[in-house]
């Protein structure tokens, strides 16, 4: 264990976070277990898509040659021969003058260059009345169109949402190698923390904070886990930390990381791995800590307060997570917004509020601030749904001017 007394820079920190993160190792997966995860390598396709020609319409498959002169006035008359229908196992032939009923998806009867849709003709059955020309390959889905056999279909780096999915189980992939998503596992220290569905008594506070990262986690994408509640008792956090070891590429930890007499993580942390504790240039989120345990898992430890956990996980652990998910974007996006209020920051601390983004009818955003100084209020955390980032140089922020916002929006929105 080390403790720094030299006040970090956001961004120091995060450079030394994401040095310290390395990369997974790519996995199997099937389909529906790698949506939203990145390809971990470049897939090709055995067989043409589609891999056989076939109509795109329900009508009839005919010789082009045959509906020259057709029209409404003068329909030209075929002679329909047979029905064809989707999932044919075997290729039907015809002949000059002749036509076949055809559903769409069905296979092109060989002698056949076009289908003339069902609306423009009459619909006979033993006979058709065709009432307009067809253009050679008209409504024709043709055998490799797509892709070609042998030919790319993704590259290593995509990601795998539902029309990549759908693309991999249309040239018959059923599995694929994927960067997999971290396991993140979270507890919570403190002996005055109770578990949720217990009424609170004298001294003591449920725990939320390993449930609002759990779902932070979950939403940047990891498979985020709870383990609960571990008092200020060094030898029960030092079991609870190693029964984790093999089961976690990420550690989270909240409380017990600032200078108080009975924090406990920072002395228990030290027979287990090498982790720095700091004071880092941020409003709120100032006490950090960060090393590796065991076999190098990297371990967070964050502030105890609900809004300086959050904010935390924020400017730290979400990157983190998307560095090992193979992301290009480590970092949410942000917009700029005009201030709704005056606000105040301290010089040399880059300052995050809780805000509220607005969209403006006439374009662009606003913001207002929500909740007082204090980072335990999570009532006000949860009624916002934005950071308001206040750079270190600025001191004020001043009613009617852009400041820069970061959306708390779910992945998934």
């Amino acid at each position: 264990m080390a403790v720094d007394d030299r006040l970090r820079t956001v961004d120091e920190h995060l450079a030394t976070v994401l040095d310290g993160v390395g990369t997974l190792e790519p996995i199997e997966l099937t389909l529906l277990d790698a949506q939203g995860l990145l390809l971990a390598e470049n897939v090709s396709t055995d067989f043409p898509l589609p891999s056989f020609d076939n109509s795109a319409m329900d009508g009839y498959a005919v010789r082009a040659v045959d509906t020259l002169d057709a029209s409404r006035e003068q329909p030209v008359r075929l002679q329909v021969v047979g029905d064809i229908a989707a999932g044919a196992s075997s290729r039907s032939g015809m002949g000059p003058g002749l036509a076949m009923r055809i559903m769409t998806g069905a296979p092109i009867p060989s002698g056949a260059d076009a289908v003339i849709p069902l609306e423009d003709t009459d619909r006979g059955m033993a006979r058709v009345e065709i009432h307009r020309p067809v253009q050679s390959g008209e409504c024709l889905r043709r055998a490799g169109e797509d892709l070609t056999a042998g030919s790319p279909a993704l590259a290593a780096g995509a990601a795998l949402g539902p029309q990549q999915l759908a693309l991999l189980a249309a040239i018959g992939r059923d599995r694929v190698v994927v960067r997999p998503r971290p396991r993140v596992i979270i507890l919570s220290t403190g002996s005055e923390l109770i578990e949720v569905g217990h009424r609170p008594g004298f001294g003591e506070v449920i725990d939320s904070n390993s449930y609002m990262i759990a779902a932070a986690a979950k939403d940047a994408g990891a498979d985020a886990r709870r383990i609960g509640i571990v008092p200020d008792d060094h030898t029960k956090l030092l079991d609870a930390l190693e029964n984790q070891l093999l089961r976690a590429d990420i550690l989270v930890t909240s409380g017990g990381v600032s200078m108080g007499a009975y924090d406990v993580v920072k002395e228990a942390l030290s027979e287990i791995g090498t982790v720095d504790f700091m004071r880092v240039a941020m409003q709120p989120g100032k006490p950090q800590g960060f090393g590796h345990l065991g076999n190098g898992i990297p371990i967070f430890c964050l502030p105890g307060n609900p809004v300086s956990s959050l904010v935390s996980f924020e400017a730290f652990v979400r990157p983190a997570i998307r560095k090992l998910l193979g992301k290009r974007s480590l970092h949410r996006a942000t917009v700029q917004a005009t201030a709704l209020e005056s606000a105040k920051s301290p010089h040399g601390v880059r300052q995050y509020r809780r805000g509220v983004l607005h969209r403006e009818s006439a374009g662009g955003y606003s913001v207002s601030f929500i909740g007082g100084p204090g980072s335990h209020l999570i009532a006000s955390l949860a009624l916002s749904n934005c950071l308001v980032v206040i750079d270190e140089d600025v001191t004020e922020v001043t009613a009617g001017k852009p400041v820069t916002v970061m959306p708390l929006l779910l992945s998934n929105r």
